[in-house]
């Protein structure tokens, strides 16, 4: 049984906080011979005494295999569903495993899914290029108006899938709003809330019905290893579960990588908290230097989505963007002289990344010329991933590049 464990209200049981539960949840050292970090489990396979148990493991959803099943693992998922508020969780290797399991796994031919316009560019390429191949509608929709859902909304719509906050641009999107209009059709939001953490921000609580988050980013929070989580309704998961992930994609969680990303959680909120006071900060003498155009931060008042911010996160977590008034060239200028943050495609580790998409979308162009800008995404757009250094330290280091922009 969980140890220790949060239950309804109403019971005589105590109800641990977040911080306790990310540390202990799902958890119970007794069984495991008093090790206080869950051990982790390496094997391919499963053995039985008897044909009678292989059976019996066989008609509980197929533990037989290290793919659909493993004890680090399914220690993990427990956890994870316990803090966003889900009923279940389900594991993968990567977020964007997350995401391909996730769509296929729950769309056929003839299937319409609505995306905001604005995504992660891998997740672009999966609803651009990839499964419109097998018959699935795509139908990008600026979703910063919820009200612009209702004219793409159809009988054969399944899923509504959006980030908040958006990646790269740190742009808010309103949970609840356009829950309740994707509810007029009985479809299925789903929201990747990497940027946020559940630590920050649990959609389920604000009417979406599945959340997506890559475990690479905040959840582990050290960048040394790549995962990916899905949670909703325990029949939701476990369709997924037992088509996504067992057939269709195989995208398997390490149980190493499990270990780890459970080691990464018992800071999270902690780091949570830091990440968001430091880049308020930033974000707030960003908006005051002569050098930048434009400033947005979840909670940086004046920025665009603040108000929404305020009402569905309780902080604003590490991920900032802005532009210079100097554009692509006074962006790559300002990445050159940075001497404490690193160039680096990632986000949510201890230490600040920084990254300027428009200068890897033309390196790419060098050898796939049919690459496309993301929507939004603009020329100077420079996304700031600020991390756990002394607040100081980071600042010195931007204002001093900012210098040569």
């Amino acid at each position: 049984m969980p140890h220790p464990n949060s239950t309804a209200a109403g019971s005589n049981e105590r109800v641990d906080g977040f911080a306790t539960r990310a540390i202990h949840f799902g958890y119970d050292p007794t069984l495991y011979g008093g090790a206080v970090a869950p051990p982790v489990f390496f094997t391919s396979t499963y053995g039985f005494e008897s044909m009678g148990e292989m059976d019996a493991a066989a008609s509980l959803g197929g533990k037989l295999y290290a793919r659909e099943h493993n004890p680090t693992t399914e220690i993990l998922e427990a956890r994870l569903a316990n803090l966003e508020g889900a009923e279940a969780a389900l594991t993968v290797a990567t977020g964007m495993a997350a995401a391909g399991t996730l769509m296929l796994g729950l769309l056929s031919q003839g299937d319409e899914i609505i995306v905001h316009q604005t995504l992660y560019s891998n997740t672009v390429a999966l609803t651009r290029d990839g499964i419109p191949r097998f018959g699935i509608k795509v139908i990008p929709v600026d979703l910063s108006d919820p009200a612009n859902l209702d004219a793409a909304l159809t009988p054969k719509t399944k899923l509504v899938y959006f980030e908040t906050p958006v990646n790269p641009t740190s742009e808010i999107l309103d949970i609840a709003a356009i829950s309740a209009r994707a509810a007029k059709v009985g479809a299925k939001v789903v929201v990747d809330s990497t940027f946020a953490s559940p630590a920050l921000q649990r959609p389920l609580e604000h009417g979406a019905h599945i959340v997506l988050h890559s475990l690479t980013k905040y959840i582990n929070g050290h960048g040394d290893v790549l995962g990916g989580v899905l949670l909703g309704d325990r029949g939701t998961i476990a369709h997924l579960h037992s088509h996504g992930l067992r057939y269709l994609t195989g995208a398997t969680l390490s149980p190493m990588t499990a270990g780890l990303i459970m080691r990464g959680l018992k800071t999270l909120p902690l780091r949570m908290e830091r990440h968001s006071r430091s880049a308020l900060t930033i974000a707030e003498k960003l908006a005051d230097h002569r050098a930048v155009a434009w400033v947005r931060y979840p909670y940086l008042e004046g920025s665009p989505g603040y108000e929404i911010a305020r009402k569905q996160m309780s902080g604003g977590s590490g991920m900032l963007s802005f532009g210079l008034k100097n554009g692509f060239d006074g962006a790559r200028r300002v990445l050159d002289r940075l001497e404490l943050a690193s160039r680096g495609v990632s986000l949510g580790d201890v230490e600040t990344l920084v990254m300027h998409p428009a200068s890897i979308l033309r390196a790419r162009q060098t050898v796939r010329p049919e690459a496309k800008p993301v929507e939004g995404v603009g020329d100077d757009l420079i996304r700031f991933s600020v991390g756990l250094e002394d607040e100081a330290d980071i600042w010195d280091d931007l204002a001093q590049a900012l210098e040569g922009a």
